[in-house]
């Protein structure tokens, strides 16, 4: 019934888009212009839809690379983390050429984490491509950046992706694509979107999934056809908005932006407005626009253009570089609150500055400073001379943080996540998740009893009758911390989790944790087997034999609530007397050696994860056992 209605919604004819830029921003008093030469697009989506192989395939199909040219699959991950997760982290720009119209496109995040590249993004884009699977359909993310966009009037282009799955639904899907957009109160004009079928992986394209694609040109003309066309006056005050910050090894640091209004020249001085309205003299020392994957220098670059600009010392995102006599600045970019929050501090265990190159809280602090010039979703709250409060949107963008400083050589301490609440008329208020879970159905028992007892409410069930389960819960994002393990546990891996914040409610009451105490070691020494052979009955080890431990230090997660002391650097009597055989039967299972995100989800109130280039270790606060508060019977 939803589709029928948006249909007859859509079924008007698109009524004369009123163009403007993205931003909704004053031009300026002299007569606007299209550039009919230019479109400015983002691609969206939900986390592994496939944006990034959809712009491998558009830049091969506009013939960006030469034909003997060796070319790696998602050339658009280029920092090492995301190639070894498989994800996007940064917002990186390329352009096309087709038909003569120069196609800027932005390749976006797609986890819910790192929302506050894409809130940015969307500010330099006319248009979107909204990536959706043909068999899972929208998810969590998908709602998150259709919103955005819908909100700053960018014309959508639907892509309905990986149309060649087994399980693909493609109908239903587009039925709950119409039911998004009508819940997000899309406009009439907005809901007369085009439709394209994509398989990104062999770069086809179809109107109609009658006809079989055969190239990506389907896509362009819509996108050439649909998207307005970027307005601005070319004789007005310069207004460029900064929405990036990259680097470049021969200019150092570049400010990229889109020019709004009037044209700005390579050599010329300009005016830089900061956060605080003050303005700075600078001058360009170098002007690029894209071409392809590459940034090509150029004299001059007009409205409507996506440029990176050298010279512009201490630009942060949110700058606007305008006139220097007359400026005129632009709103600055806001994005959403985070939500969860960590403490970093520096290492102080035994083993602190052998593993490091930067270990003391200056240099933490130095380069937190560093992170929120790039970093808008970012907040950091320096009020402490030795630790630091970090804010961000999830787990995962501040274990990504962390990830990045060890491997620039960073040593530190982090504790235990904490969600970030707000008095609300007096009563305290905490952020809500809307949870999304996709599992077979001899695990909806389980799933649902374990997200019950973290106060989460079921709000839908759908069974697509392939043997999987939709669920969607709405549950306090402290409920999510340390959740996912769990839930990969109990679905044997074959369960999917996504989430984004939805609003704060009113407290909901305590909630437990990690029910299992942890194993630590009472003394410094380096582990045997002898002595690890014989404390693992009493839980699961995190170390293997001869690795160095300290007082303190978690080798182990308890069977019970409780911590145990143990001795894990014991070795064997020597003696004449033996048994034979006996020194054969030692053996120990292997250790759940954890990753970073893994060690976080663990930590309880009065533990810290230590951080090192080389190894990530877990830690009570305070390491003497004596010193250490006793449990409460």
């Amino acid at each position: 019934m939803c589709l029928i209605q948006a249909r007859v919604l859509g079924i008007t004819k698109q009524m004369t888009r009123v163009l403007g830029p993205a931003t909704g921003l004053r031009l300026g008093s002299g007569e606007t212009m299209e550039r009919r030469d230019i479109r400015n697009i983002a691609i969206i989506a939900h986390v592994d839809h496939g944006k990034t192989t959809l712009v491998d395939a558009m830049l091969k199909q506009a013939g960006i690379f030469r034909a003997n040219e060796r070319v790696i699959d998602r050339v658009m991950d280029s920092n090492d983390l995301e190639r070894e997760r498989g994800i996007t982290i940064m917002a990186k720009s390329a352009a096309i050429e087709y038909n003569g119209v120069k196609i800027n496109i932005v390749d976006t995040p797609g986890h819910a984490d790192f929302g506050g590249e894409v809130e940015r993004t969307l500010k330099m884009v006319d248009g979107v491509l909204l990536l959706v699977d043909a068999s899972e359909g929208p998810l969590p993310q998908t709602r998150f950046v259709l919103k955005k966009a819908l909100e700053l009037k960018l014309a959508p282009i639907i892509v309905i992706n990986k149309i060649d799955r087994p399980d693909a639904r493609i109908s239903e899907v587009l039925d709950e694509i119409y039911n998004l957009f009508i819940d997000l109160d899309a406009e009439e004009d907005q809901l007369d979107f085009p439709v394209v079928y994509t398989n990104a992986k062999r770069g086809t394209a179809t109107n109609n999934l009658e006809a079989p694609g055969e190239n990506l040109q389907p896509l362009f003309e819509h996108i050439v056809k649909t998207v307005p066309a970027p307005v601005g006056d070319s004789e007005d005050v310069l207004q460029v908005l900064v929405t990036n910050i990259d680097y470049n090894d021969y200019v150092g640091r570049l400010a990229v932006g889109r020019v709004f209004s009037g044209t700005i020249k390579a050599a010329s001085q300009v005016g830089m407005v900061s956060a605080d309205d003050s303005v700075r003299k600078l001058k360009v020392v170098a002007l690029y626009v894209y071409q392809g994957l590459e940034r090509v220098a150029v004299s001059e670059a007009a409205a409507g253009e996506i440029v990176a600009l050298a010279g512009m010392e201490n630009a942060n995102i949110g700058d606007t570089i305008t006139s220097a006599e007359t400026p005129k600045p632009l709103p600055r970019i806001k994005v959403d609150e985070p939500t969860i929050s960590m403490v970093f501090s520096a290492n102080t265990s035994p083993f602190s500055g052998k593993e490091g190159k930067f270990v003391t809280s200056r240099n933490i602090r130095e380069r937190l400073e560093k992170e929120l010039l790039y970093n808008v979703a970012i907040r950091v709250d320096f009020e402490k001379a030795d630790s630091f409060r970090v804010m961000g949107r999830g787990e995962l963008q501040l274990a990504i943080l962390i990830e990045m400083m060890r491997r620039e050589g960073y040593e530190l301490s982090v504790a235990m996540p904490e969600t970030i609440t707000k008095v609300v008329d007096g009563a305290v208020h905490e952020p809500m998740e809307s949870l999304v879970i996709d599992v077979p159905e001899e695990f909806i028992g389980v799933v649902t009893q374990s997200v019950g007892g973290r106060k989460g409410k079921m709000l839908k069930m759908q069974n697509n009758g392939h043997g999987r389960v939709r669920l969607e819960f709405r549950i306090p994002a402290r409920g999510l911390i340390g959740f996912r393990s769990q839930f990969l546990t109990d679905t044997k891996g074959t369960g999917l989790l996504n989430h984004i914040f939805d609003g704060y409610e009113p407290w909901q009451g305590a909630m437990t944790r990690r029910a299992t105490g942890a194993l630590v070691a009472d003394r410094t020494g380096t582990t045997t087997i002898y002595a690890l052979f014989n404390i693992q009955p009493r839980g699961t080890l995190f170390v293997k034999e001869s690795v160095s431990v300290y007082e303190g230090m978690l080798i182990g997660e308890h069977s019970r609530e409780n911590d145990l002391d143990v001795n894990a650097v014991k070795e064997k009597k020597l003696t004449n007397m033996r048994a034979s055989g006996s020194d054969d039967t030692m053996f120990l299972f292997p250790p759940n050696a954890m990753s970073l995100e893994q060690a976080l989800e663990f930590i309880k109130e009065d533990e810290l994860v230590e951080v090192t280039p080389a190894s990530i270790r877990l830690r009570k606060k305070v390491l003497e056992a004596g010193k250490r508060p006793k449990p409460q019977k």
